[in-house]
């Protein structure tokens, strides 16, 4: 019997399902057009009600609208969905707001004067697990921890195995998931585990908490 060749299917790529939350239309158009060269990513707008039936949301884009009260917003879609990612954006929005929305539960914050390359890595970045914050408010950060890091984090010395000591120091490097368990010849999920598991033991809520925490305690060596 003579073989024939099948060809295998094109893997599909993953959907990115984005809610913009609460927008005005014009708002919702402007997304979509900054978006449309990204053919994984499938936006949609929704009102806060619609968001707790959206099982398969992966994301939020939260805008910063004088008319509602940001944290009020984020409560409620903690509350509901508390594994929802949200990535808040506005224009112009100061440093403590940022360090506040983040503290909150949001994986980052966008200016919308950004880049459309840039709003797109924010999601890219957010989607993936890990925090998304410019640079000053990171820098503003590292400058509070560093002068008072007591109050923010708990006191006394936090042991870690030579393993996690090794994702330490590639996650503070700014590698992500893959990146580090490529690296260390390990699952991306058990690369996960060990980042969870070191946050838990410092006692921070987010990626970027914990490398401040791990350069500003000298858990890790400096390059």
């Amino acid at each position: 019997m003579k073989a024939t060749a099948v060809k295998a299917a094109p893997t599909k790529k993953t959907l990115i399902r984005i809610a913009v939350v609460e927008s005005d239309p014009l708002r919702f158009v402007g997304f979509r057009a900054l978006f449309d060269s990204e053919p994984d990513f499938e936006l949609v707008s929704a009102t806060l009600p619609d968001i707790a039936a959206m099982q398969d949301l992966d994301l939020v884009l939260l805008g910063n609208r004088s008319s509602q009260n940001l944290f009020d917003v984020m409560a409620s879609l903690k509350a509901t969905r508390p594994d929802l990612r949200i990535l808040v954006t506005g224009a112009g929005m100061d440093e403590e707001t940022i360090l506040k929305a983040i503290a909150s539960g949001a994986k980052g914050y966008v200016d919308e004067a950004a880049s459309p390359a840039e709003f797109v890595q924010a999601i890219r970045i957010v989607n993936q697990g890990s925090v998304w914050a410019p640079r000053r408010v990171l820098s503003m950060f590292i400058e509070r921890v560093s002068s008072a890091p007591g109050r923010i984090f708990p006191a006394g010395r936090v042991t870690f195995t030579d393993r996690e000591k090794e994702v330490l120091e590639m996650l503070v490097a700014g590698r992500s998931n893959k990146e580090i368990g490529a690296a260390l010849g390990i699952e991306e999920r058990t690369v996960k585990a060990h980042v969870a598991k070191l946050m838990r033991k410092v006692g921070v809520q987010n990626r970027i908490a914990l490398s401040v925490h791990a350069i500003t305690h000298s858990l890790v060596t400096a390059k």
